[in-house]
């Protein structure tokens, strides 16, 4: 990969197809606007959230040592959250649940490290470096909350999708893009919205990929803890949202006790929540997931699990009751008594043991897809992998022999026994034969002409997952997203209100600027009369100073902007508060 940022352990043992969406954070690209808007937000949630936040969160912050006046540097976060066993790495707005989730099992927390803009400074849809790391990586400091993040990735990232998924995942992140990005037309928007609110609403049956999905964001994302009555705030959506961590505080946002039920309730990204759910302590979190886990093809197998591989159209793998794992894209099964009698992929396909690929069974050997019988013979209890070597003397199972093998389901697989692999506690899990047939009645599987024909041994189907079993078996460095985030405009009435933003920022670390305090408030209102920020700032610097003249002339121009733009009138009160709170 070309992109070069820093690294440590956690990062260094990442699979390439998770690096493939790391990205270097570039902290140079940071404005002073940028800064102004970080600070904002973190002195505003620190005031507010030491009063409704977990008491993780603040103990957290320090931990991590996210500073409050500047923007986080990835490298500086790595390095210390290395003290508490995880990571953090950059990666450019939305990217697939799967690999999200993938990346916390691994304790690795994913960063967006583009930052909302001042315009969107209560709530962005997109996530950015506010969101996670204000957000998320705080809150991992506590170590019964991070276990249950790094499982419910181990446990997420195997869940299954449908074939729609990935669709209102692209149609999300173009959604979060477009909202985001400056002077977006209206009608692009509206389209946008469309689209995920068409997807959102034809699903059909949910997915374990979209009901973890809810359970996720119910819980990570946009969790309550404590009573129904008196809870705290411990997701990172809430968290990061001036304007959301206050709203979920009222009567406005029902809240309901967390359980399994929650995995049914979706949930729509670009709108503030109607209801939350309030977990009494972590522990339950962790409880309803393992409750969830146990609903999953991971842990059921079995019929219903290949059907959900074969409908998600996606590369998946099946586990057979002797280990034996096969990794493609599965196509077909055929039932029998509502059990699978045979399981077919197509393309490439490997057969792997314990997440290690079988010597010889990569997807160059298995190029054009595997298929195989699986269950019991015909007429005979014990099945092939728990037979003696007595046993599978009695029934011609053995090398060089020419045999039948009737499986239920009408199954037959008629051929020539070439050898037998077996697993670490010594039961078959595959026989190779050669000049072999492989029929159900007149449809014809497999036939001698097609070349040597590899059969799974396994009496049932224990676990089907997403993704393959051995990561190395398969070329998985294909992200091209179908979208990328939007940097701001550059222009020149920018630039100079960048450097005023500048000036007013070495001023409040006792730098030189060359502009005085009185000059740079005549600058911003004179020449950028929509901008309010800044004026905050230099309120805040003239009350430091005690020059009261100044700050009064600020104070008033302030209320003048409430007035004549009441969309920010609630952000400047907020930014008087932090200031002064005794005068709001």
């Amino acid at each position: 990969m070309e992109a070069q940022f820093e690294s440590n352990p956690l990062i260094d043992r990442l699979p390439a197809h998770l690096k493939q969406f790391i990205i270097p954070q570039h902290y140079e690209d940071y404005t002073p606007i940028n800064q102004a808007v970080w600070r904002y937000v973190m002195r505003k949630n620190v005031s507010y959230l030491g009063k409704v936040a977990h008491n993780s969160y603040l103990d957290g912050l320090r931990q991590t040592g996210i500073s409050i006046d500047n923007i986080p540097n990835m490298y500086g976060m790595n390095r210390i959250l290395k003290e508490i066993g995880w990571a953090a790495v950059a990666v450019d707005g939305f990217i697939p649940p799967n690999a999200f989730m993938e990346f916390q099992a691994y304790n690795v927390l994913v960063i967006a490290c583009d930052i909302r803009q001042l315009e969107h400074i209560e709530y962005t849809p997109a996530p950015d470096i506010i969101h996670e790391g204000a957000g998320h990586a705080p809150i991992i400091a506590n170590p019964e909350y991070a276990e249950y993040l790094r499982r419910f990735g181990e446990i997420g990232c195997k869940a299954i999708s449908s074939a729609r998924d990935y669709e209102l995942y692209e149609a999300i992140r173009l959604l979060s893009i477009l909202k985001e990005a400056e002077d977006t037309p209206e009608t692009e928007i509206q389209k946008a919205e469309a689209q995920v609110d068409f997807l959102q609403n034809n699903m059909g049956e949910l997915s374990e990929m979209s009901r973890i999905r809810n359970l996720h964001w119910w819980t990570v994302e946009y969790g309550l803890i404590g009573t129904l009555e008196n809870p705290k705030i411990y997701g990172a959506g809430l968290l990061s949202s001036i304007g959301e961590s206050a709203w979920c505080m009222t009567d406005n946002v029902k809240k309901i006790p967390y359980s399994i039920e929650a995995a049914d309730v979706s949930f729509d990204i670009t709108k503030p929540q109607p209801q939350l759910f309030v977990t009494p302590d972590f522990a339950k979190l962790s409880m309803v997931l393992e409750e969830f886990a146990n609903s999953m093809a991971l842990r059921k197998g079995g019929l219903s699990g290949i059907q959900k591989l074969i409908d998600s159209k996606s590369l998946g793998t099946i586990e057979l009751s002797t280990g034996l794992q096969v990794s493609g894209v599965f196509s077909h099964v055929i039932a029998h008594d509502g059990k699978p009698a045979y399981v077919q992929t197509t393309g490439k396909t490997a057969l792997a043991y314990r997440e290690k690929e079988l010597v010889g069974h990569g997807t160059e050997y298995h190029a054009e897809g595997f298929g195989s019988p699986i269950g019991k013979l015909k007429g005979i209890n014990i099945a092939i992998e728990d037979m003696s070597p007595r046993d599978l003397s009695a029934y011609a199972i053995y090398e060089g022999e020419q045999v039948t093998l009737e499986f239920e389901g009408n199954i037959k697989v008629t051929g020539e026994i070439i050898t037998g692999t077996r697993n670490i506690q010594g039961k078959i899990v595959l026989i190779k034969f050669k000049n072999c047939t492989v029929s159900q009645g007149n449809t014809i599987l497999f036939q001698p002409e097609w070349g040597i024909y590899d059969m799974a041994v396994g009496k049932e189907v224990i676990s089907a997952f997403a993704g393959p079993a051995d990561v190395n078996s398969f070329d998985m460095i294909s992200h091209v997203p179908s979208s990328h985030t939007i940097k701001q405009k550059k222009s020149a009435a920018r630039e100079e209100l960048e450097q005023l933003y500048q000036h007013v920022r070495n001023l409040r670390e006792n730098k030189t600027a060359p502009l005085t305090l009185e000059q740079l408030f005549s600058e911003v209102t004179s020449k950028h009369s929509n901008d309010w920020l800044l004026s905050v700032e230099i309120a805040e610097i003239a009350h430091t100073k005690n020059n009261n003249e100044l700050l009064e002339k600020v104070l008033h121009y302030l209320e003048h902007l409430k007035k004549i733009r009441p969309e920010v009138s609630l952000l400047i009160s907020n930014g008087i508060e932090l200031i002064f709170p005794e005068l709001v």
